[in-house]
Order: structure tokens, then sequence, then C-alpha cells
């Protein structure tokens, strides 16, 4: 019921009330799940919006650096504690010891190793690179506090990207928009082509998955490959299916939200990779801390010192926990090895298949438990080591799988609403028509939560 109430009142409005409508649902939407964190995300875009006024105001460079500073500091402060505090500090033995004598300590802890507020990596990592960009000139301050609380809670992509630009998303949520068919095709178009990525492919493959990662020893060595390789699948499926989600909601009020995903598993190596895979995400380590850094207009040692760090704290980003930080070494550690390397592969095929079994590979640890977990996953892909039993997995899911890469390759570079302009009136419904069935027919049995709202 709500995104229908939510167009229909956004256009019946006066323009100059609209983003009033937008914050209100926003926060609607936001504190569904858990009221509680909407005075967080009141706080922190509160703050951000005062910092922002004052490093413009401010007369000097100390100044400006000191307000840029403290915002860094709140913003990652507030990070830390909800999403890492337990990881570094709160499991340790003191903090335990003290917590068992101390009852609201022990609330606390036990509260933060259970609850993290829903999008806050999203919110944060967008509400920060407005301060920044306010700081180094790229944009003005904006002058109202409630404009700007509609470009940080936007719902269509509160939650789970992709990490806009105050720039890019701003202004078009204060351009007057009209009730556009072209918008409201697109819009639907990347609706349904995401609800079948997320519900037909992502679900169905989420039960091998999660059969192979529980319990790697039990299974014949093969079926924990193919749990692998499923895995990489699921999580492009589940994030891919998001974003178009996202774009599409957005669309049908008249904003384009940057593409999040293209095609990563026909990437040519890492770097080509990064290009592709979660690119607000890449695009904003790059902005706002690679470059900052020197980039690589440094030394080789200092150059490789920043690729690493960018990589391990990508890895970070995505959760409290060392296998994460295992899953962006093993970037970073992939992404040296192919700059430093003598001998360069010109085979096309070769480079690909490459960069899939390293991705691959590094999947393992993004979505083990534990190092344990992973490591068992490791042994059961190995002949002698796996297990006997065979899973029972459907074969229409890989057949569902093939039809998702077959489309992904004949879209080619073009976004799902403009590849469906290549076919007639008679090919488009038939499309529909067949993404809508298997929605309502074949779709994932059990319920199964976006992968990165826990992000």
């Amino acid at each position: 019921m709500f995104l229908p109430v939510v167009f229909a009142g956004y256009f019946a409005l006066p323009h100059k009330w609209r983003w009033l409508l937008l914050l209100i649902t926003s926060y609607v939407f936001y504190g569904w799940w858990k009221w509680e964190f909407l005075l967080l995300l009141g706080f922190s875009t509160a703050f951000d919006f005062t910092s922002a006024r004052q490093i413009e105001k401010a007369s000097s460079l100390k100044s400006k650096k000191l307000w840029l500073i403290f915002s860094l500091c709140i913003n990652l402060g507030i990070l830390f504690f909800f999403k890492y505090f337990y990881f570094f500090v709160g499991s340790t033995e003191v903090v335990q010891r003290f917590a068992h004598d101390h009852q609201s300590v022990k609330e606390l802890i036990e509260f933060l190793s259970k609850s993290l507020p829903v999008g806050i990596s999203f919110y944060t990592f967008q509400s920060m690179s407005y301060v920044l960009d306010v700081y180094y000139g790229r944009s003005k301050a904006e002058r109202n506090l409630g404009q700007f609380a509609v470009f940080i809670a936007y719902f269509p992509q509160l939650v789970a990207g992709p990490i806009e630009r105050f720039s890019h998303l701003n202004e078009q949520l204060k351009k007057k928009q009209t009730v556009l068919y072209s918008n409201i095709q697109a819009g639907f178009r990347l609706m349904l082509y995401g609800f079948f990525v997320k519900m037909v492919i992502a679900d169905n493959l989420s039960y091998t998955v999660t059969s192979v990662f529980d319990n790697p020893g039990k299974w014949v060595y093969y079926w924990n490959i193919i749990g692998v390789l499923t895995f990489a699948f699921q999580i492009y499926a589940d994030f891919f299916g998001y974003s178009l989600i996202a774009q599409g909601t957005a669309k049908l009020f008249g904003v384009d939200l940057m593409d999040n995903f293209n095609r990563p598993y026909l990437a040519l190596g890492i770097t080509d990779f990064w290009k592709r895979w979660h690119i607000s995400l890449s695009t904003w380590f790059k902005d706002y801390l690679y470059i900052p850094l020197g980039g690589n207009r440094v030394s080789k040692s200092r150059w490789t010192f920043n690729v690493l760090l960018v990589f391990l704290l990508s890895g970070l980003w995505h959760g409290a926990n060392y296998t994460f930080i295992v899953w962006g070494a093993l970037h970073g550690i992939y992404y040296l090895i192919e700059s430093f390397s003598p001998f360069k592969i010109k085979s096309v095929f070769s480079k690909g298949l490459l960069t899939f079994i390293g991705v691959c590979f590094a999947w393992i640890f993004f979505r083990a438990a534990d190092f344990n977990q992973a490591l068992d996953v490791m042994k059961g892909m190995l002949a002698q080591l796996g297990g006997e039993k065979q899973l029972d997995t459907p074969a229409f899911v890989f057949v569902l799988l093939a039809i998702f890469g077959a489309i992904e390759l004949w879209r080619s570079n073009q976004r799902f609403d403009a590849f469906c302009n290549r076919f007639n009136a008679v090919g488009r419904w038939g499309l529909y028509a067949f993404l809508i069935f298997c929605i309502l027919v074949l779709s994932g049995s059990e319920y199964q939560a976006f992968i990165y709202f826990r992000f």
C-alpha cells in the first residue's frame, strides 16, 4: 500500500509541499522497522547539516578543517559504536566482566551485539560525502534542513543504496516533476526485473548456498564447489535486484539513481571488476579515501599501502567480522598482483575465467560465519575431504539461472528498461508476462531478507 499512496499524494500536492511528504513518508518507511533508530537518523542529518553550514561560513582554512574533522569523528564514531563496538571492544573479557557486575552495561552490550540500525553504513557514507563535497567546494551547503533530510532519508535508496552524491540527487529531488508515461514505463520495467532477479533467482539459490555453508562436510565435493559458485550468483542477484527496485521506484517520481552494477562477472581483471561491482561504494572509496591519500601519484610503496588500506576498509565496511577483512584483503592482493605482474594474459577468456575464480574464492570468506566455516567449505571442495551426500536442488533453479545469464548477456550494456525497447509490443508484453509468471509461480518458497540490509 505504501508506494501507491506516496505516489498519488506526491503528484496531488503542490510542488512546494512535496519535499515534506517525501520526508514524512521516508521516516515512516524507516521507522516501521524500529522507530527508535529514527532518532539516530535525525541526529546524523541535523549534525551534518550544521557542520556543512559552518564549514561554508568559516573564515579560515583552520576552522573549516576543525569542523570537517569534528563531523567525520562524529559520523565514524556513531558507525563504530553501533556496528563495531561489540566486535572490537564489547566481546573482550575485561568488558564482559564489567558488564557482568553492571546490569545497564550488560543490556547495552547485548543490544549492540544483536541490533544494528538498518542502512547505517549507507546513509552515513552518503552524509559524509556531502560534508566532504562542501569542504572541497564541490557543492554548496543546503540552506533548508528539511530538503537536506530528504536527501539523506529518500526511501527508495535509504536502506541499501546506491550511495548517492548530493550534487546528483538533491537537484532532482527539488525539481518540479510531472507524471510522465515514460517514467512510469521505465520504473515498472526496472521494478519488475528487480523482483524477478531477487525473488526468482537469488531466493531460489539460497537453499543450495545455506545447505553447503551450514554443513560443508556432508556433501560430495562438487556440491561444495557448486555451493560457492551459487553464492556468487545469489549475492549478485540479491543486491542487483534491490538496486533495480530502488531505481525503478525513484524513476516513478522522475528521479534517476546511479547504476550500481554493470555485469561484474564479465570483468577482465580485478580492476575491471571493481568498476562494475557496487559502483557507488567503490567510487566513494576512490573519491574520498584513495585520491586524498595520494592515489597513484605517490611512491610504489605508498601506493601499495593506499590500495591495501582501501580494500581492507571496504571489507570492514561490510561487517564486523574478520572474514570480511580477509575478503577485502584478498581483493587488495589480487589488485596488486594484477598491477605488478610482469606476465600479461592476452586471452580474453583466460582473463575472465581467472577473475571469476578469484572473486568466487574470496566470496567463501564473505559468506562464511567465521574462519572455521570458511576452512570447512574449502576442505569440502577437495575430492578426498568431501562428504557423500547429494543435494536435492531442483533442476529448474539452474534453468532459471541460465535464463538470467542469457538476459544479462543479451542486454549488453543497456539497462533493462532500455533493453525492452528492442522488442515490438508483442515481444515486450511476452517478456513482461514471463517475468510475472516466474515471480508468482517460481519464487523462492521462504522469505529471504535482502542480504545487504544487514550492512
